[in-house]
């Protein structure tokens, strides 16, 4: 079995902070074998929020980006809560949400912008259950929100 930190070493993938949350929540919650991650938006090189409305300001392909870009904070929250990416068992299910037109119809190709980087990085302990919606807006106004439910291998 493949070591996700040496995976995603060698693609070259340097994990965002975890944002701080604001509100009175967690960025996760581990209960027995399971880890919740909170929503994440995402979170750019630069530090800012990916903004706009699929469809109309921002392109498949831009939001497809994006996705991408938010798993990397769901990765870089899994590790905080972890200590080590090679502790997660499998991930279990995404919820992806897109701030979509009206008229926009490829939700899934978005959201998988996480899911193929969960694949890459875990292989087939990245395969998952999925839900991809529209929304008709998003907090900040942020293209995506995903968050996830990950099984922890027990010490």
């Amino acid at each position: 079995m493949r070591s996700p930190e040496k995976q995603l070493q060698a693609l070259g993938f340097i994990l965002p902070q975890v944002p701080v949350p604001v509100g009175n929540f967690s960025p996760f919650v581990r209960h027995h074998d399971l880890l919740f991650l909170s929503g994440q938006g995402p979170l750019l090189e630069d530090g800012s929020l990916a903004q706009g409305k699929v469809g109309v300001d921002v392109s498949m392909e831009q939001a497809y980006v994006h996705a991408r870009r938010t798993g990397l904070v769901l990765l870089a929250a899994m590790r905080e809560a972890l200590g080590s990416l090679d502790r997660v068992e499998r991930i279990v299910k995404i919820l992806g949400m897109v701030n979509a037109s009206p008229d926009f119809s490829d939700h899934p190709g978005v959201i998988n912008g996480c899911s193929d980087l969960f694949v890459e990085i875990f292989a087939d302990r990245g395969r998952h259950a999925r839900s991809a919606v529209g929304m008709g807006s998003l907090p900040g106004g942020i293209t995506v929100e995903i968050e996830a439910i990950v099984a922890v291998r027990l010490e």
